[in-house]
This record gives C-alpha cells, sequence and structure tokens, in this order.
C-alpha cells in the first residue's frame, strides 16, 4: 500500500480531480485486474484506449485514473490525474509502488535488432557460474535465480517489470540481464536513466511496422543511450556501422567489442564448424561448443561486460567457455543418415543470412533445405528479402506459415516468393506439413533448418495461439 500523494511526486501533472490523500493498494494497467482501491493507468495504445474501460475499472474498484484526458462523465468518489506523458508516469509510479528498484539492482539491458536473447541467455548463466545472484528478463522466459517465469513479452511492462525487480531484490539479486526491444523504448517501458550497462548489439531491418521508417527505429534505439547516466556503461559493436551514431549524445563510458575493426574488447575467428568455434579473444584463443560466427559477437559482449566487473582474465575465459547455446537459437539436432536438424529464431533477412552463411561454411557436400515463412500484421517489406535470403543460400526452400495472424496467408506467402532468385522453392502453407515434406525429401548429409520461430511453442492463427512445436516435429522424424 501506498499513498497516492506520494506515488504522484514529480510526475509532470495537467489538472487534478478529486482528493489525493488517499492509500493506493494495487496498481495495474488491465480494467480486468482492479481491485478495492486500486490505481488504473488509461493507456491509449496502438489498438486499444484504456479511456474506454475507465468505468469498468470504477465498477471493479478503481480510486485513481491516472489518464491523458478527464472522461466526459466524473464519479465523485475516484480522483482522475491527468498527466503530461501517460507512459512516462506509469514508470515512475510503479516504480515509487514498488520501492524504486532498479536503484537497488545493477540492471543490463541489451538492444539490437539480432543477438538481444543470446547475449542476455549467456549473461545469466556466466554470472550465475560465478555465484553471483541474478534475475534474467528475455523472449524465452524471465528468471528469478533458478525459478523461471514465464515470459509474455520481450520486455515487460513497466509494472510487471518493477515487480519482478522488487520480487529480485526480495531474493538478494544482484544483478538484472534482460532485453530492451525497441517498443519497450518507445513506450517508456525501460528507461535509460536507471541502467547499469546498456548493450547494442546491431541494428538491421525489422519492426518498419510499427517504427514506419528505419531513421525512427535507430533513433528510438538512441533514446536508451541517451539517457544513461555518467555512472553508467556503453557497450556497443563497433562493426555495426550505426553503433557510433547510437552513442553520440550519451553520458556514459564507452566501451566496444567487435571482430573487424580495433576495439576495447577485439576478438578473432580462428575456427569454426558443427563443433562449436574458437575465438582469439585479447590475444587469448578460448574454445566455445556454441556453433554459428555471429555468436562471437555475442559472446565478446559478454566478455565485454566480464571486463567492466573487473573480474579476473583465466576465471573470464573458464566460465565463458562452458556457455552453452539457448533454446531456439542455432539449436542442433543430430539425426539419423548423418542429418543434422536447425532449429534457429531466424526472422530477419540478415538473421536468416547469417545462418545460412555458417551452415555454408561447414556443410560439405550436405544439401540444405529451409522451411522459413514471415509473421502476419508485421513489417511486409522484409518478406521479398527474406524470399531472396532463403532461395540463394539454400538448395531447396519451402514457404510455409509463421503466426499468420489476421493477416491472409496466401499474402504472406506471395510476398516471400517476390524476392525468390531461383526456382529452388515450393509452397506448403501448413507449418507442420512443410516440415514432414523437407523430411522426406533428405538424403544422407543433409541439412534442415526451420527458421523463424525457434523456442516459440504456438502458432498464431487469428487471434488464436495454437500448440505448435517446431523442434519436437523435427526430432520425431529424424531421430
Amino acid at each position: 500500500m501506498k499513498k497516492l500523494k506520494e506515488l504522484i511526486n514529480d510526475v509532470n501533472i495537467i489538472k487534478t480531480v478529486g482528493d489525493i490523500n488517499i492509500t493506493v493498494e494495487g496498481i495495474t494497467d488491465n480494467s480486468k485486474l482492479v481491485k478495492h482501491n486500486y490505481l488504473f493507468f488509461a493507456i491509449k495504445g496502438i489498438s486499444l484506449d484504456g479511456h474506454r474501460y475507465i468505468d469498468n475499472a470504477i465498477k471493479k474498484g478503481c480510486k485513481v485514473v491516472i489518464c491523458s484526458y478527464l472522461p466526459i462523465k466524473i464519479n465523485s468518489a475516484v480522483c482522475y490525474i491527468v498527466v503530461e506523458n501517460i507512459r512516462e508516469s506509469v514508470y515512475d509510479i510503479s516504480s515509487k509502488y514498488y520501492n524504486n528498484p532498479a536503484k537497488k539492482i545493477k540492471i543490463i539491458a541489451v538492444t539490437g535488432t539480432n543477438g538481444k536473447t543470446s547475449i542476455v541467455f549467456f549473461l545469466y548463466n556466466f554470472l550465475s557460474s560465478l555465484g553471483m545472484k541474478v534475475g534474467m528478463l528475455s523472449t524465452i522466459e524471465n528468471r528469478i535465480l533458478d525459478k523461471k517465469i514465464k515470459s509474455e513479452l520481450t520486455t515487460p511492462s513497466p509494472i510487471q517489470l518493477h515487480e519482478l525487480l522488487d520480487n529480485m531484490i526480495k531474493n538478494s539479486c544482484e544483478y538484472c540481464v534482460m532485453e530492451a526491444s525497441s517498443h519497450s523504448i518507445d513506450q517508456k517501458r525501460i528507461m535509460g536513466k536507471d541502467i547499469f550497462i546498456g548493450i547494442f548489439s546491431n541494428l538491421s531491418h525489422d519492426h518498419l511496422d510499427y517504427h514506419k521508417t528505419f531513421i525512427n527505429y535507430i533513433n528510438t534505439k538512441k533514446i536508451l543511450f541517451d539517457d544513461l547516466p555518467k555512472s553508467s556503461y556503453s557497450i556497443i559493436n563497433l562493426d555495426d556501422k550505426r553503433s557510433e551514431y547510437l552513442i553520440q549524445n550519451t553520458k556514459s563510458k564507452v566501451l566496444s567489442y567487435g571482430l573487424k575493426k580495433i576495439s576495447d574488447s577485439k576478438g578473432k575467428i580462428i575456427e569454426s564448424g558443427t563443433n562449436g568455434i574458437k575465438i582469439k579473444i585479447d590475444n587469448v584463443n578460448v574454445n566455445f561448443k556454441i556453433i554459428g560466427d555471429f555468436n562471437a559477437y555475442n559472446l565478446l559482449s559478454v566478455y565485454a561486460v566480464a571486463k567492466v566487473l573487473k573480474i579476473e582474465p583465466d576465471i573470464i575465459f573458464k566460465n565463458l567457455s562452458k556457455l552453452d547455446t539457448p533454446n531456439g537459437r542455432m539449436d542442433f539436432i543430430h539425426g539419423k543418415k548423418n542429418v543434422i536438424g536447425i532449429i534457429d529464431y531466424a526472422h530477419t533477412p540478415d538473421a536468416l543470412e547469417n545462418v545460412l552463411i555458417n551452415i555454408s561454411r561447414f556443410k560439405r557436400e550436405a544439401k540444405v533445405i529451409t522451411i522459413v515463412g514471415a509473421g502476419g500484421d508485421r513489417d511486409k517489406s522484409k518478406r521479398p528479402q527474406m524470399g531472396k535470403i532463403a532461395t540463394q543460400f539454400s538448395d531447396y526452400v519451402i514457404f510455409t506459415s509463421d503466426n499468420p495472424r489476421n493477416e491472409n496467408e496466401e499474402n504472406i506467402l506471395s510476398d516471400l516468393v517476390k524476392g525468390a532468385v531461383r526456382k529452388n522453392f515450393i509452397i506448403i502453407s501448413d507449418r507442420k506439413k512443410a516440415i514432414q515434406q523437407a523430411c522426406l525429401n533428405y538424403k544422407k548429409d543433409s541439412i534442415i533448418l526451420v527458421a523463424g520461430k525457434g523456442h516459440e511453442k504456438y502458432q498464431i492463427i487469428g487471434e488464436k495461439s495454437i500448440p505448435h512445436d517446431d523442434k519436437e516435429i523435427l526430432k520425431k522424424i529424424i531421430l
């Protein structure tokens, strides 16, 4: 419970109607979750406007409404507070409600188009291996120490974020490693002012359905680093041409990593294959069982964090080398007849290209069969690029569904086909049947890549989430 007067202190308020000297017993932005003496945030989102649910919230016991404008009908038993920026208010008020947890734990936030989940997963396991108490917020799952908590968004809402951080602190966590999506930065679900280390992985074509232009997408990522305080660190992939722009205005201490340019944490790939990669890191050769050249960048970012934390080099290399791949990221299945199945989350053009180029380096005489689709109600412009890359770098391609949502599946598949550079593809819209067909076509030494969904165990068709697991389907056939 918290006094409303304390919660709204420092919030940019336009107008107040009602008594602010009341006690708040809970906070939410979902009217269905409102209970007696709750504070309700009426947020206007992309598809829903919380102002339409104010009456519902009041009926359920809401006593405070934080809103962008006053409703026509005012209830005298309720306090209405009109704020300048509703999303910033949600962040600041929820932070105070949960006793400012972000100030009591060191947050390491990872942003970028690709690699966020892997870097967070590696960091969580690396820091945990050193005996540190760590929480994790990621696309795959959230964790408080060893306890797993279901993850619904790449970055949780501010209310969920502060509640999770508060629980981490109650469990003596020293660090929280988390993904910072562009949506979450834009929607003020995470604020740079509370971050200890901000990591930039890379930037490529994605989320233009939301951001509309690539420059908007870049500038949204930039906000995170612009807001970092002097006491914080920016760790950037110097090989990405946008990295220097992102940290242009940051007040934080800047450190770099990379494979090509001279950087603070320099790496060089010595060997790469199906058994892992060998990387020379600051003149020390380190063997990893992790597959994929692109993972060298992810591992270097962890190394850079370890240096910030002043961990001894011998301990860093010893524990780095023990790291394993997260579920659904270059996830290998060694099947019969020397067939290799690979499950990967690659759902952007450059991620798909990275995976296929890495496969080409160790495929030898093997035929590469790729099953890939594209999400519905999302950025359409990347679909032809996905089709081009799939047909260019694969021997055989099956275009299929991937969370079509409310979009016509034939239109999505047509967009993919538009980019095809060879006629080495077929279309099978049913994803399970597509995987089965790929397996019927394989011969000895084939490599079957199922791209796009990775760890996800569902298909979103219309408004329904249908059970679906790429890995389990593939395993049943090739093992």
